[in-house]
């Protein structure tokens, strides 16, 4: 190609600076997903007005391409890739972003260059969109992929034993079918803000460098707008970042007075905000530390509540740090590393070396205990420096907005347990439970959940699974179909302790089922009787039947505890499937996950 031929395809040679004021203008303005269509309309006019000479050109800068991959259960994964996404094309990359769900396993052998950008869930788990990828590169038929090139960002807890577990899974599974790394995994851990920035940065870097052209030429003068940001077009939109101050009308303990829990029914009003949410979606809830608990801290510490400390470039004292910016009711292994750096203290040495024992250590502690068990001189810097930020909760939603118009409602059972003589409080549970008072403020947002919804066909058949707490969405759900008149059958599996002092809800689901909404319940109250006695062990009784609406298309939903309960439940499962489909365990197996891929079989756990 000629010197000259270049030139004239150049965009400054193009465009003067009068046109190119004119299109920053144009495109000042525009969304994200304005900016993609008005790129994709511009490069189609070039085509049709670009010389056949530079044809060869523009072909050649279509073929290296970046496909962002994101498998995200309760949002964050998605948000981030979404934001990460943005940001490639800015920079001049060629960008494809696509869920994990929607995305053809075998289509990754065409591939050259993927970010995958992923949650783990439950045990270990792979969440609901990334389980077919994540199923399909660590079987048989995956293929060589010595022509990839891949970047991995894990989004976990390190509170949990699995810590991003299924991003290190890719990570292994890629380079064993010869893929090439751009750069190291990155862990990160509930903030993790900061390390998907670094992450994003090196992938850039590589892809710079990788990509010789791009189907996108970067406008001098025109940044994007960042994905997810904080002030939305729709001042009604609120986020994680963004939250909305909402006032709390109501928080009843619903549990009986001989209840071995304390479980409320919190309502929330949501007038004027704009805020919609769907059944099966959480709610975000910010909230304020135990300004007791924060005492006991420092004064456990020796450390003045007026001590003044920074945290990202902000000063303010200890004591408003402790209650408002950190974590202090979780307990998490990279505390017990830093305040180890700090603290000489053989006994905690030894914890640190023994990963199994630490786990089991914090699973039943909050950070006063840790400080109190394994006491040491810290300066108050250093203690803020040892924790990590303070973020809300999630509550499924037990509400439908049909039935509750600007309210949501969420079912919490506060968390409280005695240790070195004092009563422990759950952060959120005991702030909405016992702290907050009615008429006060709380910082909401909805967490939308694609990964549990009802089906759209309001004649299907649904299961719903939910002991304890786990009931929640199902009321949700019961109000939406019946505000829908769904012609569709429920059942319901609900599990407590005792039903005279457990049953949530027991007036409401006798209405639905009085009434017709509601076609069958099925009981499981572990204390009323000499055996323990719960959801699973219903399901198999019940299996005959529980087949049967499976295989008349029925939807099954879990919702609760993911370390037991939704294991044995997925067990019941298969075992109902085995005997009444007359299936090998492996079939049955094979049956039940054919659920899961096909949106039949969805799970809200924690």
């Amino acid at each position: 190609m000629s010197t000259s031929t270049t030139q004239a395809y150049s965009p400054v040679a193009l465009l003067n600076e009068n046109e190119w004021h004119q299109l920053n203008a144009a495109v000042s303005g525009l969304s994200p997903q304005q900016l993609t269509w008005a790129s994709g309309y511009l490069a189609g006019l070039a085509q049709v007005a670009i010389p056949a000479t530079v044809a060869p050109v523009v072909e050649a800068k279509a073929e290296q391409t970046l496909t962002v991959l994101y498998g995200s259960q309760t949002g964050n994964a998605k948000a981030v890739a979404t934001q990460y996404a943005e940001q490639a094309k800015s920079k001049g990359f060629d960008v494809k972003l696509v869920n994990m769900a929607d995305y053809k396993p075998k289509n990754i052998k065409n591939e050259t260059h993927i970010a995958i950008l992923v949650s783990t869930h439950g045990e270990g788990d792979a969440p609901d969109d990334a389980v077919q990828l994540h199923e399909f590169l660590g079987s048989k038929k995956a293929p060589k992929l010595d022509n990839l090139k891949y970047a991995v960002l894990g989004l976990g807890d390190s509170s949990y034993e699995f810590f991003c577990q299924t991003a290190k899974d890719f990570d292994e599974r890629l380079a064993k079918l010869g893929a090439t790394a751009m750069t190291a995994r990155v862990d990160c851990d509930v903030d993790y803000d900061q390390d998907a920035e670094t992450w994003a940065e090196a992938v850039n870097s590589v892809l710079k460098e990788e990509f010789t052209a791009s189907s996108v030429v970067p406008m001098p003068g025109v940044t994007l707008p960042a994905a997810n940001t904080d002030v939305s077009e729709n001042a009604a939109v609120y986020t994680k970042k963004n939250p909305y101050s909402a006032e709390l009308i109501e928080s009843q303990k619903i549990t009986g007075r001989d209840s071995v829990k304390d479980i409320r029914h919190i309502e929330i009003s949501l007038e004027d905000s704009g805020i919609e949410y769907k059944p099966g979606d959480a709610l975000g809830v910010w909230f304020l530390n135990d300004a007791v608990l924060v005492t006991r801290l420092l004064s456990a510490l020796s450390i003045d509540a007026s001590e003044q400390v920074t945290i990202k470039n902000e000063t303010l004292n200890i004591a408003d740090a402790l209650k408002e910016k950190l974590e202090l009711t979780q307990s998490y292994p990279t505390f017990v590393q830093k305040y180890a750096q700090f603290v000489a203290n053989e006994a905690l040495d030894e914890l640190l070396a023994d990963k199994s024992a630490l786990r089991e250590y914090l699973a039943e502690r909050q950070i006063i205990d840790v400080v109190l068990d394994y006491p040491g001189s810290i300066s108050a810097q250093q203690l803020v420096d040892s924790l990590r930020p303070l973020m809300p909760r999630l509550y499924s939603i037990a509400s439908s907005q049909a039935e509750v118009d600007e309210e949501v409602h969420l079912t919490v059972a506060t968390v409280e347990f005695e240790q070195h003589g004092f009563t422990h409080q759950g952060g959120a549970s005991g702030f909405l439970g016992h702290r907050l008072e009615e008429g006060q403020e709380v910082k909401v947002y909805v967490e939308s959940n694609q990964n549990f919804r009802l089906p759209e066909n309001g004649e299907t058949p649904v299961i719903m699974i939910g002991p304890g707490t786990g009931i929640a969405p199902f009321r949700a759900f019961m109000q939406e179909r019946e505000a829908q008149e769904a012609e569709g059958k429920n059942w319901l599996f609900f599990g407590n302790p005792n039903f005279t002092q457990d049953f949530l809800y027991q007036v409401e689901w006798q209405r639905f089922l009085k009434e017709g909404v509601l076609d069958k319940i099925s009981l499981a109250f572990s204390r009323d009787q000499k055996e323990k006695i719960y959801v699973q062990h219903r399901i198999l009784e019940e299996g005959e039947q529980v087949f049967a609406w499976l295989e008349e298309g029925a939807h099954v939903y879990v919702c609760g505890d993911a370390n037991r309960m939704a294991k044995d439940v997925n067990d019941a499962l298969v075992a109902v499937v085995a005997k009444h489909g007359n299936k090998s365990h492996e079939e049955a197996e094979h049956y039940v996950n054919d659920l899961r891929r096909n949106k039949r079989y969805q799970k809200d756990v924690y």
